[in-house]
């Protein structure tokens, strides 16, 4: 496990998924380091992206549109993205906004990780599974393709 922190935005790694701390408050500056932290774990190889608000207490309007940029970035990449740790005031503003249609929100972050586990397991073909094999089990295509 790797953490790194990069102009006050802290993360970490975990396999092949990366862990993002939001920070207090996400505005058009911290909201930037959020993304290019998000931007450069995915170049460097992570499937999936958590973005944990257990810090933060307030998400303005730029704040909102820089995460829709993060969600499209993923979404091109074929990662997954969780939100995790999300106050109530804060989940019903990204549902309002519509952000929920692209992104799951989880209690916190040891749920977001465990629910991406199945995503990072080995699987080998087995003869007795027909045209399934080598399929990963419990994986589902996020990506809408």
């Amino acid at each position: 496990m790797e953490t790194t922190e990069s102009e006050s935005v802290r993360s970490r790694r975990v396999g092949d998924t990366a862990v993002i701390y939001a920070g207090d408050y996400l505005n058009k500056l911290s909201g930037e380091r959020v993304e290019r932290e998000c931007k450069r774990q995915l170049e460097s190889g992570c499937r999936a992206l958590v973005i944990s608000f257990r810090d933060t207490e307030l998400v303005n309007s730029i704040g909102v549109s820089i995460l829709m940029g993060v969600i499209d970035a993923a979404q091109q990449s074929g990662a997954r993205l969780i939100f995790s740790d999300v106050d109530d005031h804060t989940a019903n503003l990204f549902e309002m906004l519509g952000l929920t249609r692209h992104v799951r929100i989880v209690k916190d972050e040891e749920e977001a990780l465990a629910s991406l586990a199945p995503q990072t397991r080995v699987t080998e073909p087995r003869a007795d599974r027909g045209p399934q094999a080598g399929s990963p089990l419990g994986v589902v295509d996020a990506t809408g393709s």
